[in-house]
């Protein structure tokens, strides 16, 4: 018997190294590594075009001996947390590498890669180029030949030099670098930055940078930087964090904005930056991870950053907020118009307050709420109010004007009629349910507007035409020959915060089990790789068996539902709402 063994071809760094989807991702890729030796500054040095000088990477970490640069950073594809923990050693920071092949992240750049490194007295060094790698078909078998000098005790770090940088490739873009690092270290203490000499800072988000200094009376003096993206894509850690002696104090706020009801929130999540006010030292917790939340000085601070937000909100993304407003104002204007004067200042502020919020949202998503507000106001039955106002005493004819001002009554009307309809679509519902041939698909088609019926935080949720082709093309796609008959019924809708809901329907006598939980929670797995928006999954059936997992043993965000319950518990809803308003109605009248 003969003994084998597995052979690694040496095109394994290049391929590796094709991991990364930009040269500013590579380089990141290498600051990572940094990070992860502990390394408290990372200086970037990019070329100019059309220029031939290198790339260098250079931290002050804790480097690598010859016998750590042979075991470890020579060792391919090995987890440095499995052989050193989840930890690094000295700052206790959360390890970055995971697959160990980092280490070739410069061969996508580059034709060349030089790695120096320095720690406890000696310098090691060693240069890999692609035409070193093309001579041998066993990466194993290449001779690299390994330099080591003396150094001082106190020279450590590492030093890659990415040179002869592929012709093909774009020249790294500074500003496009920033971005990709702010993302990940824009928050991190004890980590400088510098990318050509200019420390990675606030000011380095492409957009509006903001800098406001102020005296506020009990805080003392306070600093304000911040900048708003302009970019389309989502910030990853948002917010304006809070900086006490210097140390950031507590998560990122949003300083009311979150709060406020006429807030974009989709605009919070392009907002970076950080408020210095070492004057909140006496209300910093024990354990320094926040402030008290009752702090009046926190509250000062509040009023004071709020206004500042703002104005720079609307400044970078007023117009285009007009804008919005503007082309759905006229489509409504007719109808505000034949309103009486009275609604018509109503309607206005409320729909203004709609389209503050969704400023940004496709009108397909915003008109609904529009036009729900306006056939409220249009529809409310005006024989009932002008009843109140006939019955009404005299002496309260100033109060009851008062409250038909802000349309209480005509509220209570439409939420009646629609409780009442509402009613009668879940007994159809529920005898289409209790058919014993009913299919999802129906039931799917008559569920699909009417989201309500799964609990109030549902009723947001509404159909997405671009979500329903994911799904049609995700279905077509697996579900051919003959696997056509098991084809699942989904259901992909969208909310106003971008939360995705994925349904997957059962037939009513069909007896939900583990494998339609697994079915389930596969498709969500299947669609994130697709979007980074959280995915809340229902199952929806007719009964459950007992394999199915138990709540506290489910994935996060997945609900178990059968319709019999839904449609019990929707109607005991309706009927309280119901007897509120008669019981409201009641007191209007006596």
């Amino acid at each position: 018997m003969k003994n084998a063994r597995f052979h690694v071809d040496s095109r394994l760094p290049t391929l590796l190294s094709q991991e990364y989807t930009s040269t500013e991702r590579a380089i990141k890729e290498l600051v990572d590594n940094a990070w992860d030796a502990d390394a408290t500054s990372v200086r970037i040095s990019l070329p100019k075009p059309m220029t031939s000088y290198p790339i260098v990477v250079v931290d002050d970490g804790s480097g690598m001996t010859e016998e750590e640069l042979r075991r470890h950073y020579l060792s391919i594809a090995t987890d440095r947390r499995a052989q050193r923990g989840e930890l690094t050693a000295r700052n206790k920071r959360r390890v970055k590498g995971r697959k160990g092949i980092g280490k070739f992240a410069g061969l996508m750049a580059a034709a060349q890669m030089r790695v120096e490194s320095a720690a406890r007295g000696k310098r090691c060094s060693f240069t890999l180029s692609l035409e070193d790698l093309s001579t041998v078909k066993d990466i194993e078998k290449l001779d690299l030949p390994l330099q080591v000098v003396e150094c001082t005790l106190q020279d450590v770090g590492t030093c890659v030099t990415l040179d002869r940088l592929h012709q093909g490739l774009s020249f790294p873009d500074p500003n496009k670098l920033r971005q990709v690092l702010l993302q990940e270290y824009g928050r991190e203490e004890g980590f400088a930055i510098f990318v050509d000499d200019k420390l990675l800072d606030v000011d380095d988000i492409r957009g509006l940078f903001k800098e406001n200094k102020e005296q506020i009376s009990g805080v003392g003096p306070v600093t304000l930087r911040f900048s708003i993206s302009d970019q389309k894509t989502a910030l990853r850690a948002p917010g304006i964090v809070i900086r006490v002696d210097g140390k950031i104090v507590g998560k990122p706020s949003f300083f009311g904005l979150d709060k406020s009801e006429d807030f974009p929130p989709k605009l919070l999540k392009k907002l970076f930056g950080e408020v210095e006010a070492d004057g909140l030292f006496p209300h910093v917790t024990a354990g320094w991870d926040s402030l008290i939340e009752n702090s009046e000085l926190l509250l000062d601070l509040e009023k004071h950053v709020q206004p500042i937000l703002r104005e720079a909100f609307k400044e970078q993304y007023g117009r285009e907020m007009q804008l919005a407003q503007a082309r759905l104002q006229r489509k409504i204007q007719d109808r505000l118009a034949a309103l009486p004067e009275y609604k018509r200042a109503y309607a206005d502020r409320a729909i203004r307050r709609i389209l503050d919020r969704y400023y940004d949202e496709p009108e397909s998503k915003v008109e609904p709420l529009i036009f729900v507000l306006l056939e409220a106001l249009e529809r409310s039955d005006y024989r009932t109010l002008l009843e109140h106002i006939a019955d009404a005493p005299r002496r309260d004819i100033v109060s009851l004007a008062d409250s038909l001002s802000d349309f209480s009554l005509a509220d209570m009307a439409f939420l009646g009629e629609q409780a009442r309809a509402r009613i009668v679509f879940l007994n159809d519902l529920e005898r289409l349910c209790r058919d014993e041939d009913a299919l999802e698909a129906p039931i799917h088609k008559s569920i699909e507007n009417a989201l309500w019926i799964l609990g109030p935080e549902y009723s947001l949720f509404s159909s997405n035409q671009t979500l329903k082709r994911q799904i049609e093309d995700y279905l077509g796609k697996t579900f051919v020959g003959d696997r056509a008959n098991n084809r699942p019924d989904l259901l992909l809708n969208e909310d106003l915060n971008g939360r995705l809901l994925l349904i997957e329907f059962k037939r009513p006598k069909h007896p939900l089990a583990l494998t339609d939980y697994h079915q389930a929670t596969t498709y969500r797995h299947e669609f994130s790789r697709y979007t980074d928006q959280e995915i809340q999954v229902v199952l929806l059936g007719g009964k459950m068996t007992d394999d199915l997992p138990k709540p506290h043993l489910r994935e996060p965000n997945v609900k178990i539902m059968l319709f019999q319950q839904v449609i019990s518990s929707a109607r005991r809803q309706l009927d309280w709402l119901l007897k509120q308003l008669t019981a409201s109605t009641s007191d209007s009248h006596s």
